[in-house]
């Protein structure tokens, strides 16, 4: 049987406005426990930004993070995914990409985010990334 990413996504992403604060997002990700957070401008996806993008393109550059906003530090170009995509697309898409996570977009709207943890949970329940994306978070 097909797995559609719509059974492994998380629903329900963390969004933020474009004007929202670097360090306003660097909070958020940590209360909230993820390493991402999409970026909307007017209900429509803008970008997405990680603790990745936060460390190389705002601590290593020397940016201020009181006065940097996710608009000037996210991921711009997208590649997205549909709730009703095979996760094999999925895959193939991080792959082609060298991506980790990709937004889960229905019509306009995003309604997820799917992750390379949660695909590795899923497709290869005994793979070392699986046993890391599936134990509790570190405090």
């Amino acid at each position: 049987m097909t797995q559609r990413v719509r059974d492994i996504m998380t629903p329900a992403p963390v969004a933020v406005g474009t004007l929202t604060g670097v360090g306003e997002v660097a909070q958020r990700m940590r209360d909230e426990d993820i390493g991402a957070v999409l970026v909307t401008e007017r209900d429509e996806l803008r970008g997405l930004v990680t603790d990745r993008d936060l460390t190389v393109r705002v601590l290593a550059e020397g940016r201020d993070p009181l006065h940097t906003t996710v608009r000037e530090v996210c991921s711009p170009q997208l590649v997205k995914v549909s709730p009703d995509d095979d996760t094999g697309r999925a895959v193939e898409l991080m792959r082609r990409h060298a991506l980790r996570r990709l937004p889960v977009v229905e019509g306009s709207e995003a309604v997820g985010v799917v992750a390379l943890g949660d695909l590795a949970v899923e497709r290869d329940p005994g793979s070392t990334l699986s046993g890391i994306s599936a134990a509790s978070a570190n405090a």
